[in-house]
């Protein structure tokens, strides 16, 4: 099973101008090296077998003939091969000349695209020697044998053994143009496109191009497969750099250097291009459109997916990139907030601190909210209530950090009440249950709620979405608030969110503060210590965050089913986390998900930071009793 992956790759060879046996010859070894290698799409350049740059030799019928010749010979060489292959050539038609792409699969020519747009300026003269294609599709004969080879622009091959695998031609100037044919073929259908390119290097160029290969994957969501002229083209006046690009819905799956011929092989996700669509409700499929359909058949054939899964799918890679990307999310949090207390006409912020990593970000968060409305920071009264869990770590942590910050800091022990609430209900303090743990946090809101009234302020939420994806919140405790900043950021960023505002406080005291609370253990505290030390691990009871932070990503980001989402993670954790590992947190994550989506179904308002969150007046509309069933019968037959 490929789990909707397709093997696609570009290949640029060392073309000779003119030297259509020498370029032919190359094409054949490249073919054969790609097919052993479970290709199931390969794309050649643009005007492959006879090279780009051969200007008025186009117009010599012996050319002409010669690079006809060379289609049946690639042909020929197909007949045996699991792949669709696509090939530049020149190719003349009623007395016109089209700069087109074969479109070849196991000994049969499926259908000829012509290039639309024929640029004629700058370095370009193709005018001189091409015609412009059109959308509208003739049928020609091609050798006696294949009479009804479909000629033109609108022609789709679709696949018989893999329905997802839907693929459009475009050529080269086809995709610098407002209007390409790629849109129109994805519209139609095209889950991948394929360009046969060439395109040459002057300054700058090389990433106009990536960014508009790329941002064309994203618009069509689609994959898309960029092959590029490379060494060997005529150096008269351009060179060609062998540049290629696969992108899937604007992210690059892989991208070659420049300067140097080659292949490029990559596994794009159909089933994320499908999945993408689906959820688009503006991507509109022209049903009544005049693409002629040519089907094809290639074995899928297993193949051990070569793409690096990222295991912190929420948390930017690199440095500089994950700081723009923290202060972007401190920004969204912190307007958001300002917006709520311009509204409400609120000065006054009250927040629960406990010392820990989401009550911290939070604090962290309204201060930069007032700081924004151009409110004093001793409005925030941040509240720490130390109960049964309270370790001397977090209590101290809590305190320097409110100090830290300039806020009001009100401390209510809690013991006593929790004690009489006891008695009231007849609940055994000895019994270290739900009871005597939620209890706890009922009253830390409780508390928060009174003193907002008491203070014309709102509660500012703390919890992550991480929690609130797990159900890892007490009802009514610290599941609810008037406003939650935290809300749609996932415990996997909150880290990076702390260390980032640690890095660029300005503040080395602060900066000590929120070091040593990313250092400690996530814990709600609501155990006793064990010799001052928590006692009550998250993580151990529910599961590592990461791994439920990729479960969530990739079933709400893309409705993988859970089957993909272990092979996925089981490649993204390689090393970390053996298979039954996995398997017993997914299982764990399923169940807390749809278990507890009745806290979710009246969430505070808060912000939405990422492409994934869980407000039930946005992302996640969710009955909340549906079932698991089928997606535990999924992972019941992963063991």
């Amino acid at each position: 099973m490929n789990y909707g992956y397709l093997r696609v790759a570009a290949a640029t060879h060392a073309v000779k101008v003119a030297d259509v046996s020498h370029n032919t010859a190359e094409i054949l070894k490249m073919m054969t090296e790609a097919a052993k290698e479970g290709v199931s799409l390969l794309v050649f350049p643009e005007l492959a077998v006879t090279g780009y740059t051969c200007n008025d030799l186009f117009l010599q019928n012996e050319l002409l003939d010669r690079a006809r010749a060379a289609i049946d010979d690639i042909l020929a060489a197909s007949a045996d091969l699991e792949t669709l292959v696509v090939v530049g050539f020149p190719f003349s038609h009623r007395s016109k000349l089209y700069n087109c792409a074969a479109v070849i699969c196991k000994g049969r020519l499926l259908g000829i695209v012509t290039k639309r747009y024929i640029p004629n300026y700058a370095e370009f003269y193709e005018a001189r020697y091409f015609t412009p294609g059109t959308g509208d599709v003739v049928f020609i004969d091609w050798n006696g044998e294949q009479k009804s080879v479909p000629f033109g622009g609108n022609i789709l091959f679709r696949s018989e053994t893999n329905a997802r695998f839907v693929l459009g031609v475009e050529i080269c100037e086809d995709v610098w143009m407002p209007h390409t044919p790629s849109t129109e073929h994805a519209l139609a259908g095209a889950t991948v496109i394929a360009n046969a390119s060439a395109s040459d290097e002057v300054i700058g160029k090389a990433e106009y191009r990536r960014q508009l290969i790329l941002g064309k994957s994203a618009t069509s969501v689609c994959a898309y497969v960029y092959c590029n002229a490379g060494v060997g083209e005529s150096t008269q006046d351009l060179v060609f750099a062998g540049h290629n690009i696969i992108g899937e819905n604007g992210a690059a799956v892989v991208e070659s250097g420049r300067f140097a011929n080659g292949r490029i092989t990559g596994d794009v996700d159909l089933e994320k291009i499908e999945s993408e669509r689906r959820k688009m409700t503006t991507f509109r499929t022209n049903f009544k459109n005049d693409h002629v359909v040519v089907p094809f058949v290639v074995k899928e054939r297993k193949i051990d997916i070569n793409r690096r899964i990222d295991p912190r799918p929420f948390v930017p890679a690199g440095e500089a990139e994950r700081n723009r990307r923290c202060e972007e999310i401190l920004n969204i949090q912190s307007f958001g907030l300002r917006k709520r207390l311009a509204h409400t006409n609120c000065k006054h912020a009250i927040l629960g601190i406990s010392g820990g990593l989401d009550s911290t970000l939070a604090l962290l968060v309204t201060r930069k909210a007032f700081a924004l409305a151009e409110l004093p920071a001793e409005n925030i009264i941040a509240v720490t209530m130390p109960a049964f869990g309270t370790t001397d770590r977090t209590y101290n942590n809590a305190l320097k950090l409110i100090r830290g910050i300039g806020a009001t800091c009100r401390e209510i022990n809690i013991k006593e009440a929790i004690m009489k609430h006891f008695s009231d209900i007849g609940h055994d303090p000895g019994l270290h249950d739900v009871t005597y743990e939620n209890s706890q946090a009922r009253e830390r809101t409780q508390i928060l709620m009174d003193l907002a009234n008491a203070h014309n302020g709102l509660v500012i939420g703390t919890g992550d979405m991480s929690e609130l994806a797990l159900g890892w919140a007490t009802y009514n405790g610290d599941h609810m608030s008037m406003y939650g900043v935290n809300c749609s950021v996932p415990k996997t960023l909150v880290r990076h969110l702390v260390r980032y505002y640690a890095d660029t406080c300005g503040d080395t005291g602060l900066a000590a503060v929120l070091t040593d609370v990313l250092e400690t253990p996530v814990s709600p505290e609501l155990l006793p210590p064990e010799d001052g030390k928590i006692s009550q691990k998250t993580e151990d009871l529910i599961g590592p965050y990461e791994l439920h932070d990729f479960f969530l990503y990739q079933m709400l980001r893309f409705g993988f089913a859970p089957r993909k989402v272990l092979f996925l993670a089981e490649s993204a954790f390689a090393g970390r986390y053996e298979r039954e590992t996995i398997l017993h947190w997914l299982e764990t994550f399923y169940r807390r998900f749809f278990a507890q989506q009745y806290k979710r179904s009246c969430l505070p308002d808060g912000p939405k930071v990422g492409s994934v969150a869980l407000s039930p007046r946005g992302d996640l509309r969710m009955a909340s009793d549906s079932s698991a069933r089928i997606w535990l019968d999924d992972l019941d037959n992963c063991w």
